[in-house]
């Protein structure tokens, strides 16, 4: 029996029976994020990708954050108890199609270890295994309930791609004004593409006419890479923008390389229909849940409208009715839901990532602000498309590997707070992010308090023993663990906490699909009161949060039906002060969770 298969039978003898996972709609899902590359080393003989030499061509190097580390998929099938143990009950994870192994300029080369320098779309990266273990690691996922979502890209493939007009690397973006489609060196080139209407029409006759690859830069496929890509057609330059590098605003937003990744024509069908055949064989042959989409703000609107029906229709014929797709767009500064929510409206998407939701609860837990962002946020619900209802599908997060870890932000603001006022605070922001509206999304490796010393390759940890110095130096909240040694413990403060919360959850509709009434909060650390209600009998719960490092009291307003609760975490009284008013107390960073186990008599 080969490693993988040992893993594998070893994790399905451990699988509790799985409920009829395909039928719990996307609000009801906890979701953990992972990079396999950093989760667990299952196989070491795949640690190279069957490649030979150097990290320079092989791309493993665990003394590195920005190469191979050798986490793959037979290390998350082996440690799917310790991921379901915590509650959660959907597996997202970053990319695994093959990526080109190494890139980047000479003396600041990286590998592919996150998964997005994607050369073959149809095959899982040799550093993580092979596809018929994928297809084993989602049989196992499924045999207990749990859901599989799948990182998908179609802005941009791998750097292969060069310009003929400077070195690589450097080149700055060149706008559709200074460089038509209709002309090779601009405005006053020489006419190419004669006919073409302009990529804003669809038909596949029109894009015909665009024969000439060459109108901005002139691309230049590098000797021996003339086949690096699959399927063969990502191969032609004709199906690129070929403008040079974005600079994050404006046009070059959609037409720009992403840091030289090269970017898609994604107005071309011949593009559009290539990622639908692509993306709708891996629902096909492996019965995957979802997809998170990354870079989705930098795809035109018009692909989106194509690709996901697609989606959604190949996932219904395979027997998933609730298909969960959700797009990265973004947006960190501010918490602005309506730049957000544009894109379920111009873009069809079903859901994005709430970096607003992030953005309230970093600034209210590590007390930069108070709580009235979240109140914000809520009232944004509205402008999504289908509302607060469609508001429950947003996947809700406290960091992420883009932009670095909760902690490191709450441990910055606070540099002279105690390890227990930190780890206080850290608790108290997943406590919001697991009750709050929205789909609670771990990122890993905060359950085991790592911090993170900044974003990208900083907040990137390996959860098996790490050999990467920056990562080694790191004070770990809520224990003296550090990430030289592998972090997998059950018994971890907030381990056992997330777990205690997602029970709650799961026993509690109002927090999965309960509509949301904000009851109190303030514009400096303090409170935060919601109340959140069944969908089926209108049961009041009543959600409050204290962010601030004392003590604190206050009569909140309740439903006038609501007359008594029932405390399901923290110190809740028994009765209303008042018809329609309770008297809650929370200790520093604390959180109560009340629900109304009886409804008030009405007089004849």
């Amino acid at each position: 029996m080969s490693l993988f298969a040992s893993i594998l039978a070893l994790s399905l003898a451990g699988a509790a029976p799985a409920e009829d996972y395909r039928q719990r709609p996307p609000e009801d899902e906890i979701i953990y994020f992972v990079l396999p590359d950093r989760f667990e080393n299952g196989d070491p003989q795949n640690d190279r990708g069957g490649l030979k030499g150097d990290r320079l061509q092989n791309g493993y190097d665990p003394t590195a954050k920005g190469f191979f580390h050798g986490g793959d998929l037979a290390g998350l099938t082996k440690r799917l108890d310790y991921i379901q143990g915590m509650g959660t009950t959907a597996i997202w994870f970053a990319p695994i199609f093959k990526n080109k192994p190494v890139q980047g300029p000479k003396g600041d080369e990286s590998a592919g270890y996150h998964g997005y320098w994607v050369t073959d779309f149809t095959q899982v990266d040799p550093h993580f295994g092979t596809n018929a273990e994928f297809k084993a690691f989602v049989d196992a996922a499924h045999a207990r309930g749990m859901k599989v979502y799948m990182d998908i890209i179609a802005n941009h493939t791998a750097d292969v791609i060069t310009y003929k007009e400077g070195a690589d690397g450097g080149f700055r973006y060149r706008s559709l004004a200074d460089y038509p489609f209709s002309r090779r060196g601009g405005v006053k080139g020489a006419p190419v593409n004669p006919g073409f209407a302009g990529d804003h029409v669809a038909d596949a006759d029109n894009w015909k006419k665009l024969t000439d690859s060459g109108f901005a830069y002139t691309p230049v496929v590098p000797k021996g890479e003339e086949r690096a890509k699959v399927p063969g057609w990502l191969n032609d330059p004709i199906y690129y923008h070929n403008r040079g590098n974005s600079d994050w605003v404006g046009e070059s937003s959609l037409y720009g390389d992403f840091a030289g990744l090269d970017d898609l024509a994604t107005e071309h069908p011949r593009v559009v229909q290539g990622f639908i055949d692509i993306y709708g064989r891996w629902i096909d042959e492996f019965g995957i849940d979802g997809f998170r989409i990354d870079t989705a703000k930098h795809v035109n609107p018009e692909f989106w409208r194509a690709f996901v029906p697609a989606m959604q229709a190949r996932a219904k014929a395979r027997g998933i009715p609730n298909f969960h797709i959700f797009g990265e767009v973004y947006v960190d500064a501010a918490v602005d839901p309506g730049a957000l929510a544009w894109y379920t409206h111009a873009a069809g998407l079903p859901a994005v990532l709430d970096f607003g939701f992030a953005r309230a609860a970093i600034d209210a837990v590590s007390g930069t602000k108070g709580t009235g962002e979240f109140a914000r946020l809520f009232d944004g619900d509205a402008l999504y498309k289908g509302g607060a209802g469609a508001a429950l599908g947003l996947p809700t997060f406290l960091g992420n590997h883009d932009m670095g870890r909760f902690a490191m932000f709450v441990k910055a603001a606070n540099p002279a707070a105690s390890e227990a006022e930190l780890l206080q605070r850290v608790m108290l922001g997943h406590a919001m992010l697991l009750t709050l509206r929205g789909v609670p999304t771990i990122y890993y490796g905060d359950e085991q308090g790592f911090v993170s010393d900044d974003k990208d390759q900083l907040a990137r940890e390996s959860m098996f023993a790490s050999k990467v110095a920056a990562y080694n130096d790191n004070d770990l909240i809520g224990s003296d663990a550090t990430t030289a040694t592998a972090n997998f413990d059950p018994m971890h403060p907030l381990y056992r906490h997330i777990a205690a919360l997602s029970e709650i959850r799961r026993k509690t509709p109002a927090l999965t699909r309960g509509a949301t009434k904000v009851r109190a909060f303030s514009e400096k650390p303090g409170l935060l009161a919601v109340s959140r209600f069944d969908p089926d009998t209108g049961r009041e719960v009543l959600l409050a949060f204290n962010t601030s490092a004392a003590p604190l009291s206050a009569n909140i307003a309740i439903d006038m039906k609501s007359a008594g609760f029932t405390a399901l975490h923290g110190d809740c009284p028994a009765s209303p002060a008042a018809p329609g008013s309770i008297h809650l107390s929370l200790p520093a960073f604390g959180t109560i969770i009340c629900r109304a186990s009886e409804e008030a008599k009405t007089t004849p």
